[in-house]
């Protein structure tokens, strides 16, 4: 029987890889702005066309590369993240597979600009379909420009499955919202189409949470803060008045790594019970500093989804965070009932010391003893009986003629029966 396995090429196992990795735009713009972040960048700045489809570019101040790490940068698992299985449960870089500028390069139209600090001259590398077109030496600025053009170009079935531009860039949107907010110490800019979308210069997460939502978002935020061995809980929620119905404003970050967690996320649902109406949902923005080692976060090509160790732990740990946030800042309502503002003390006696009553009695009283002539009871005389008719002296009042008629009137009504029987006719 003749041998039937072989070796795949290299460009059609980076359109494999690529199925996994690129899904849409959004998943380009998430893969170039993590690197531009490890490559330790502190302005980047992003620009979008048509949706992405058109264009995508990300130009950062990072360190850059050199003429050989831009040319080895395009090969599959080429990453200078690791080096041996270990270090994969160290993790403190963004990327670490080697197979997101393998797989945007497959189908794509590529061009990387970059230089480093010691160089004088930086390195131009043009690539289409896993092909490299061109290489050059050119003058360039610091860092690095990521330049991806015409998406899916040489795959029609990936780019049919393309929604359109608005939900393109919807998406986008979300993923730099992710990226911004985990990393509020760079500045970041977005431009779509030509025109300006966000620009965010370096600031702390509350303020980089209203650049990115809006001055309304600031009355809504209470703080939320706790260090423990296991884990740092640290960020914003949104009080419990606020909570809509959809569930935009919900971020979860795992050592500044924007992740989905629906355990974690009915920790928080739990912490608000009894403060939100049925059928809506608050809003947070949540960072968790775990150790590297108790968190695996290569269980999906996306990165989005990791595994805790110990995620009982955090559960109970963020849960009670929240709960007491917010009853700390008044948010959730108290056991004890509101005070009296008539049981407080008035504010003429407030400095006052406090004054033990007295009560005088008189030690000779006797209500059996006889009072004599020459001396006045200490008790009232009782008043004698006679002349009682006076006690109704002044009390007659005028009756007017409408009530004088209507008395008349009733007593001929009372009168009436009796008159008639008294009257007998004459017969004759």
């Amino acid at each position: 029987m003749a041998d039937i396995i072989r070796l795949l090429p290299d460009h059609v196992a980076n359109q494999i890889a690529a199925g996994e990795v690129v899904q849409r735009p959004a998943s380009v713009v998430k893969e170039l702005l993590e690197n531009a972040i490890d490559a330790q960048s502190t302005d980047i700045k992003l620009i979008v066309k048509d949706g992405g489809k058109t264009l995508i570019q990300v130009v950062d101040n990072g360190i850059g590369m050199s003429d050989t790490d831009a040319r080895l940068s395009f090969e599959r698992h080429a990453t200078s993240k690791i080096q041996k299985a270990e270090d994969l449960f160290n993790l403190h870089t963004k990327g670490f597979r080697g197979e997101a500028l393998a797989s945007i390069a497959a189908i794509a139209h590529v061009e990387m600009t970059t230089r480093t600090e010691e160089e004088e001259v930086g390195t131009h590398i043009k690539i289409e379909g896993s092909r490299v077109i061109g290489q050059e030496v050119a003058v360039l600025p610091k860092g690095t420009s990521m330049m991806v053009k015409n998406l899916f170009f040489n795959i029609p079935a990936g780019r049919n499955f393309l929604k359109s531009d608005q939900v393109e860039f919807r998406h986008i949107t979300d993923e730099f919202h992710r990226v911004a907010l985990a990393h509020p110490q760079i500045s970041f800019s977005f431009y779509n189409n030509g025109s300006d979308v966000f620009n965010l210069p370096s600031t702390d997460l509350k303020k980089r949470i209203v650049q990115i939502f809006g001055r309304k978002t600031n009355e809504k935020l209470v703080p939320i803060n706790e260090e423990t061995n296991v884990v740092k809980i640290s960020g914003y929620i949104q009080k419990p008045e606020f909570a809509k119905k959809s569930r935009g404003e919900q971020f979860f970050f795992a050592n500044s790594r924007f992740i989905k967690s629906p355990y974690l996320h009915h920790a928080v649902l739990g912490a608000f019970d009894g403060l939100i109406k049925p059928g809506t949902h608050p809003g947070y923005f949540i960072c968790l500093d775990v150790d590297p080692a108790t968190i695996d976060i290569n269980i999906h090509p996306t990165k989005t989804e990791v595994k805790f160790d110990d995620e009982h732990t955090l559960y109970a740990y963020l849960k009670s965070t929240i709960k007491h946030s917010l009853g700390q800042f008044n948010v959730a309502p108290s056991l004890d009932f509101d005070k009296d503002q008539n049981l407080e003390t008035p504010y003429n006696f407030k400095d006052k010391a406090i004054s033990v009553p007295s009560i005088t009695v008189d030690a000779d009283f006797n209500p059996f003893k006889k009072v004599s002539s020459t001396k006045t009871a200490s008790y009232p005389k009782h008043s004698s009986a006679k002349g009682w008719e006076s006690m109704y002296e002044g009390l007659e009042r005028k009756i007017s003629h409408k009530e004088a008629d209507v008395r008349k009137w009733n007593l001929k009504e009372s009168i009436a029966p009796f008159l008639i029987l008294a009257w007998k006719p004459k017969i004759r």
